[in-house]
């Protein structure tokens, strides 16, 4: 009998993982919010301001602090980062088996990270970028530096409850993340207004590859969010850890309210749910009840006029930059 005994070990700590999270009396009751991201609404919510881990929704930040970085910087998301030797020892997700001294070009690297949930690209992309922005603004440990790149993110969309430990999300003995499904969803507001990040969390399946010595090693990234590409759903991340459990953060777009106006003009109204889903232990059957739920309480607000009786709780405002 030929075992893959990788996989094996891969289910093995899923159901590990997933029994450890339903005996933990801390993160045993899930959270979740859905919202429409033009408008801020707050459509449902539980626990949405409680503290906890979310896993790989922390990558959500890490490829935005690369594309904010790139288009600030005039940097190419085609040029090449170099896998640190941290990558040995660093442990999870590693779809592509990539090993110290690989070569991968960014956009690959954030394909690999964003679909397949990719940590040693996730850490490869921070110490890259982390290096540039030492270049330029002093500094030593470039994750480090890209790490409070994150935090200061996150800061300056609202997330107030928000610490990023890591670009990968991992839970290690001293790098504990914390955030809120409110705070997560800010972030997935202000990441889907990135036509780039839209296009990475929208493929199902990607072919990449990377570089070892001077041989190309292609390969096929598939999306770990099983419900991109129905329903309007485009994006955004998966997220397992011990302590997060389960975690889904999710994009949902439906075709634009078109409004003929008195004057003749057209009104066109954008909708987009975005929903966060943590510590579930059915983070889709979850998502697919709050996509249902979220439509017929966003059609039913915008009926009554768009009242908001508590604009703190019930609005999100997400700066633009």
């Amino acid at each position: 009998m030929n075992l893959n005994f990788s996989f094996l070990r891969t289910v093995c700590h899923r159901m590990m993982a997933m029994v450890l999270f339903l005996i933990s009396p801390v993160f045993a009751q899930e959270s979740y919010v859905a919202v429409e991201a033009h408008s801020g609404k707050v459509l449902l919510e539980l626990n949405s301001d409680t503290k906890r881990p979310v896993a790989s929704l922390t990558k959500i930040a890490t490829a935005m602090v690369v594309l904010d970085w790139s288009k600030l910087s005039g940097s190419s998301m085609g040029s090449m980062a170099v896998v640190p030797p941290e990558a040995a020892y660093l442990g999870g997700s590693n779809p592509m088996g990539l090993v110290a001294g690989d070569r991968i070009a960014l956009r690959d690297a954030m394909y690999s990270m964003l679909l397949g949930s990719d940590n040693i690209a996730a850490h490869t992309l921070a110490d890259h970028v982390g290096r540039s922005i030492i270049s330029r603004s002093g500094g030593r440990n470039p994750v480090s530096v890209f790490v409070g790149e994150m935090n200061n993110l996150a800061r300056a969309i609202g997330m107030s409850r928000t610490k990023f430990a890591n670009p990968h999300g991992m839970d290690t003995a001293r790098e504990k993340g914390v955030s809120t499904a409110r705070d997560m969803a800010r972030l997935g507001i202000y990441a889907m207004r990135n036509t780039g990040m839209q296009y990475y969390t929208k493929q199902r399946s990607r072919s990449i590859g990377f570089y070892r010595g001077n041989a190309r090693q292609g390969f096929k990234i598939q999306n770990t969010h099983e419900l991109v590409g129905a329903n309007g759903v485009n994006g955004i991340k998966t997220g397992t850890t011990v302590l997060a459990g389960p975690c889904l953060a999710t994009s949902v777009v439906k075709p634009n309210i078109v409004q003929k106006l008195p004057n003749g003009n057209t009104r066109l109204t954008p909708r987009n749910l975005i929903i966060i889903t943590l510590g579930s232990p059915d983070r889709v059957g979850r998502t697919r009840a709050l996509m249902n739920q979220g439509w017929v309480s966003y059609d039913a607000w915008t009926q009554q006029g768009s009242l908001v009786a508590d604009q703190a709780r019930e609005l999100l405002v997400i700066p633009k930059f």
